[in-house]
């Protein structure tokens, strides 16, 4: 029995690492997306034209994974159709439009910091539509980031800012909160994870096809070269690595990761999309914020790590194994086995 067991703690922490490893591959993905979409921008594509390109292409790739993963089960998106819709037209088409015209004019560090403000909205939501109250812990976050807020925009130096950025970006932080309320709702019929992601997908980008092709939002290409880390490349390389790898292969291995290590852990985690996105805009565009919005941000991250601490739910820890790591090794191999085939993703 003992050595039965230590195999399954054995697996359970493979399954941890696995998972980790995914989350930050996830993040690191997402961080990538506001360096490339502003390398379009510069080259006269418009934020709808963006976003329009990314999510249509990203829902081609996903949107068959999702039927795969649904296995027949249709009843599961009719009775789901409101979470899909929610999920599709706020958390993906609406968020990303309103980033992406958030980078047209702020940079990529400061626009990430405002939308991550959405996790802050997140409690006032839960407080006013389910009366629950935050905690002390999660008042400090609320105030530590709103004072990064201030010290993001630099609002005292004189130095001017744009603030139809601003309003742009604080609109994708209620687009991040809402991937969260949408994500986070979960009953015994919910659809599978990757399931409302592709098909999220997949409403998002029929939504703005359909609004791009009314002219209700400003849809615009180039097919000229763009720059890139000092380089000229096409205009498809930038396009590609927003849906196939910002987008499709960030939610799908996503997911994944958090399946295996837990929603909490995951969000943790999932924080470090802010210094990737910083990283990798500085090696491709140059970008980097001033020291007082760097502390702004350490502000910022550090008020929504204490939103999410004060937020956990009674009894939770941190620490708590994921799901993989019940006594039941059939538990881990089925949660294994329903992950792997959907990595191809990429």
């Amino acid at each position: 029995m003992s050595i039965m067991n230590a195999g399954i703690q054995t697996r359970s922490a493979r399954a941890m690492a696995v998972g980790l490893a995914f989350v930050v591959l996830s993040s690191a993905a997402f961080g990538s997306s506001g360096a490339f979409a502003k390398s379009l921008l510069n080259a006269g594509w418009t934020p709808g034209g963006v976003v329009t390109w990314r999510v249509a292409l990203a829902a081609v790739v996903l949107v068959p994974v999702a039927v795969w993963a649904l296995g027949g089960r249709w009843f599961l998106l009719r009775r789901n159709a409101g979470q899909v819709l929610a999920f599709g037209a706020v958390a993906v088409a609406g968020c990303q439009f309103a980033y992406f015209n958030a980078v047209e004019t702020l940079s990529v560090a400061v626009a990430l910091l405002l939308e991550y403000l959405g996790i802050v909205f997140v409690v006032g939501w839960m407080w006013a539509r389910h009366g629950r109250r935050p905690s002390r812990l999660t008042l400090l976050g609320v105030g530590l980031s709103i004072a990064g807020l201030v010290l993001v925009l630099d609002v005292f130096s004189g130095v001017q800012v744009s603030w139809t950025g601003v309003v742009w970006g604080l609109l994708a932080a209620v687009g991040l909160a809402t991937y969260y309320v949408t994500s986070g709702h979960e009953h015994e019929e919910s659809l599978p994870p990757l399931a409302l992601a592709g098909f999220g997908l997949g409403v998002g980008a029929v939504l703005l096809v359909v609004a791009s092709a009314t002219g209700l939002i400003d849809y615009g290409t180039a097919r000229d070269s763009v720059q890139i880390a000092g380089a000229t490349v096409s205009w498809w390389v930038p396009v590609a690595e927003l849906a196939v790898v910002a987008a499709a292969f960030a939610y799908g291995i996503g997911v994944i990761g958090t399946r295996l290590v837990g929603a909490t852990v995951a969000s943790f985690v999932g924080l470090s999309e802010v210094l990737f996105a910083v990283l990798i805009a500085w090696m491709l565009l140059g970008e980097l914020p001033g020291w007082i919005q760097v502390v702004g941000g350490v502000f910022i991250l550090g008020g929504v790590v204490a939103v999410r601490l004060g937020e956990k739910p009674e009894g939770e820890d941190l620490d708590v194994e994921p799901v993989p790591a019940s006594a039941d090794a059939a538990a881990l191999t089925a949660t294994v086995a329903d992950a792997t085939p959907e990595v191809p993703v990429a």
